[in-house]
């Protein structure tokens, strides 16, 4: 589509009937084809059985979302350029430990990210012995609309360094719409639905080669890839496809373990620092204990503080940190992912220190994408820190609060502040806990955009 298309005639209108055709079309191809989540639990502890009996289509659009071809494609060319800036973000020490430690960083207000980094940091003064790290990122974007004549423009909402999900359900939606399109030529409801208008997706087979590539950099014939999870979790269909694909792809077995497990299970050799998984008599095909070495360690959990329970949580997550294994992420890569990293980032000079002269190059001209297509600067919102004090800054939070949002440090949805609820907010926090925060100016999105959602 293009820059000129009319957000607010998205979805197309649909009768009753065609309505009730197309849901079929969807959640059959959905059930069919993997798009899938564990129910949620009836039980009062909120388990999930061991042994799933049922699954339920996971929550998905029946038209794919209307985004302009020249956004899409400059989001496309910019991530390698924001793969290489977080990478070299990741192995700065000194500013890590400036913008996110627990003497002169964000740790100091937020206790999750300061333990975190003081886990890093003693690990760091008795050596780090692997120096390779993996990264499997999700830049996240909304289109803003300000109303001007500059039109839309692409903004980055965050940048995943940890956990970056629905990679393999996110290709299996792609590929309903593109079976809606086939079999339907969705009701001839739009001129925009066309082939060539539904780009290819294909997310599930190039993060599984970036963990191949981390398994074969270790080295060690037969050892085996830990993704480590969160207990009860529903989303395990999009991880199980990574599981499969690394299997049948590349012959790389998988095992799945939480943090409580691994309590249990893990353990580092002591001459060697490699990661060994002992699996019990009733995980093995031979009725006896076996041990695995891990090559890379994938994480779906271990970013937010519930994943933690008790201290000892933390130093099972240290103790894989130690290990020889390849993490993804490592400490200083999940750290990377900060909000305050990002807010950092926005400040004179700092894009310059990370990626050269070529730093200037991606920041040029006005914030236009189209005109400057690797203008990663163009991306970025405003956005500042909040501080101990009432300085001007968190006075201008208070101030434009209706188009402001305050979000902390952490990934895992529903815990950033919006618009008018910012003062109570603000009044609510401690003084020194004002540091945790960053502010960021709100993305407008394309007025009167809708579509049809189907959850089971």
């Amino acid at each position: 589509m293009t820059a000129s298309f009319d957000f607010s005639s998205w979805p197309p209108q649909l009768t009753p009937g065609q309505l009730e055709a197309l849901t079929l079309a969807a959640t059959t191809y959905a059930l069919s084809h993997g798009l899938l989540y564990l129910p949620p639990s009836n039980s009062i502890s909120n388990t999930q059985p061991r042994i799933p009996t049922t699954a339920i289509h996971a929550p998905l659009s029946l038209f794919p979302s209307p985004f302009p071809r020249a956004q899409f494609e400059a989001a496309r060319r910019l991530q390698s350029v924001y793969n290489v800036l977080y990478a070299r973000v990741a192995m700065d020490t000194e500013f890590l430990d400036t913008v996110m430690g627990a003497d002169a960083g964000v740790g100091k207000a937020d206790e999750f990210t300061g333990t975190l980094w003081r886990g890093w940091k003693n690990i760091r003064e008795h050596g780090v012995v692997q120096p390779l790290h993996l990264g499997l990122f999700r830049s996240d974007y909304l289109l803003h609309d300000v109303g001007d004549r500059l039109g839309l423009s692409l903004k980055q909402v965050e940048f995943n360094t940890i956990s970056s999900s629905f990679g393999p359900l996110s290709e299996r939606a792609a590929a309903m719409h593109r079976h809606i399109l086939a079999s339907t030529s969705y009701l001839s409801a739009s001129p925009y639905l066309t082939a060539e208008n539904f780009p290819e997706n294909s997310t599930s087979s190039g993060l599984a080669e970036g963990l191949a590539k981390a398994h074969n950099a270790y080295g060690v014939r037969g050892a085996r890839i830990l993704f480590v999870v969160q207990p009860n979790e529903r989303n395990v269909f999009d991880q199980r496809w990574l599981e499969y694909e690394l299997l049948e792809k590349h012959e790389i077995l998988v095992i799945r373990q939480t943090l409580a497990e691994l309590a249990v299970s893990a353990s580092l050799v002591p001459s060697t620092h490699a990661l060994t998984i002992t699996l019990p008599s009733s995980s093995s095909l031979t009725n006896q204990p076996a041990t695995y070495e891990i090559s890379t360690i994938y994480f779906r959990a271990s970013y937010t503080p519930s994943d933690f329970p008790a201290p000892s949580y933390y130093d099972t997550r240290f103790l894989l940190e130690r290990s020889r294994a390849i993490k993804c992420p490592s400490l200083p890569l999940q750290l990377a992912g900060g909000k305050k990293v990002q807010e950092a980032l926005t400040r004179p000079g700092v894009l310059e220190h990370f990626l050269g002269n070529e730093g200037a190059r991606w920041c040029i001209g006005a914030r236009d994408l189209i005109a400057f297509p690797t203008n990663i600067c163009g991306t970025w919102m405003g956005m500042w820190a909040l501080s101990i004090s009432e300085p001007p800054r968190t006075r201008l939070a208070r101030r434009e609060a209706a188009s402001l949002v305050l979000k902390p440090q952490r990934k895992g949805g529903g815990i950033n502040v919006y618009r008018e609820a910012i003062p109570a907010f603000l009044d609510s926090l401690r003084a020194e806990e004002r540091e945790a925060w960053i502010a960021m100016e709100m993305i407008e999105t394309p007025r009167g955009v809708g579509e049809y959602l189907v959850r089971a």
